[in-house]
């Protein structure tokens, strides 16, 4: 029994230690704020240089779900560089939990600091809306990404992929590795995040319109947290003893779900599939203990949210059929921006992505 302890204890410090790479989450939640990138530097020459206010750059609060995961941290590379080509200041801030509480304070930063746009990836897509209005109230443009507010708090919403798209294909994938029988979870992030309940809803209609045989038997929210996911999975086998199929919609779920498929000795009888960074996948997928991962470019989620930023300071909104610098054409419908497709990722083509 103490050896199991001992494993376990390894294996969440060594997950931490790779999620959590330098972050906030380690360090409280500071309400000072730092100017990450400020404007100067080389500009790609292909790119407009953008317009100003009195000859000041304009500046962008970028606000993550959490602050430190590597999914974020590549939206943040992404926005990074797209400060440094379209000369945008960028503040980066995250919560360092799942909370919309704490994404709250950072906003209220954020308007004392007198940005000209705040992105918000939210946590709650009402109980923000507060100090959301009040950024709107101060003139300050207000857009989300990732995961949406009610439209009455933003301009517009840059989201990664059409959720219905996702949702049903997340269902088709599993069904596949199930052979279209059995029972299965899903392991989801802040219960109240719109983009993954909406994810949840495309999911379960999947099921039901082509899959009369296999059988969701269970939702649980993790918080993005490596510890909550651990002891959860660990809750739902013992729950569920004839379980077939975990799907995991946070970064997180995937490799914790994985890690404790692996340890109960249930590779290849339970199949796990999900929403996860490539590289934390990366050997269970080459294990075989995981079979498949759908994402997208969390740098170019981060690049085009800027790009798109920047564009409507200047007074242009988004629309479908547009070509955006680095990241290509654009789909645009119910003031709901969509950047592409997803991607599939196996241990075939594990090795080519390296966030």
């Amino acid at each position: 029994m103490e050896g199991i302890i001992v494993k376990i204890k390894y294996f969440l410090f060594t997950l931490i230690l790779i999620t959590l790479c330098g972050c906030s989450i380690l360090g409280g939640t500071s309400t000072e704020y730092k100017v990450v990138y400020n404007g100067e530097g080389n500009k790609q020459k292909d790119i407009e240089p953008k317009k100003t206010r009195n000859d000041e750059p304009y500046t962008i609060g970028f606000v993550p779900k959490i602050e430190g995961i590597p999914y974020f941290n590549a939206v943040r590379e992404g926005a990074l560089e797209a400060g440094k080509d379209l000369g945008v200041k960028i503040i980066y801030k995250g919560p360092s939990t799942a909370s919309w509480e704490e994404q709250a304070q950072i906003i209220e930063g954020l308007i004392e600091s007198n940005v000209d746009v705040i992105a918000v990836a939210a946590n709650d897509p009402i109980k923000l809306g507060y100090a959301l209005q009040k950024a709107k109230n101060r003139g300050i443009k207000v857009i989300t990404w990732d995961s949406d507010t009610n439209p009455e708090f933003r301009s517009f919403f840059v989201n990664m992929v059409n959720p219905e798209i996702l949702g049903r294909h997340l269902m088709d994938v599993l069904a596949s590795e199930m052979n279209e029988n059995g029972q299965y979870v899903i392991l989801t992030g802040s219960s109240t995040a719109a983009n993954l309940n909406d994810w949840i809803k495309w999911i379960d209609q999947q099921n039901i319109e082509y899959y009369p045989n296999m059988e969701r038997v269970d939702v649980i929210p993790t918080n993005e947290d490596p510890h909550t996911a651990y002891l959860a999975t660990q809750k739902v086998l013992e729950k569920y003893p004839d379980l077939k199929g975990i799907i995991g919609i946070s970064t997180v779920n995937p490799p914790v779900a994985a890690q404790v498929v692996k340890d109960k000795g249930k590779t290849g009888d339970i199949k796990v599939i999900g929403v996860s960074s490539p590289l934390l996948m990366k050997p269970f997928l080459k294990e075989g203990v995981a079979q498949m991962i759908t994402l997208w470019s969390p740098q170019k989620l981060g690049y085009l949210t800027v790009s798109l930023g920047n564009n409507l300071l200047n007074g242009e909104s988004p629309y479908s059929g547009q070509q955006i610098q680095n990241i290509g054409i654009i789909g645009y419908e119910d003031d709901m921006v969509i950047m592409g497709q997803p991607i599939n990722i196996s241990k075939e083509n594990v090795d080519q992505y390296d966030f």
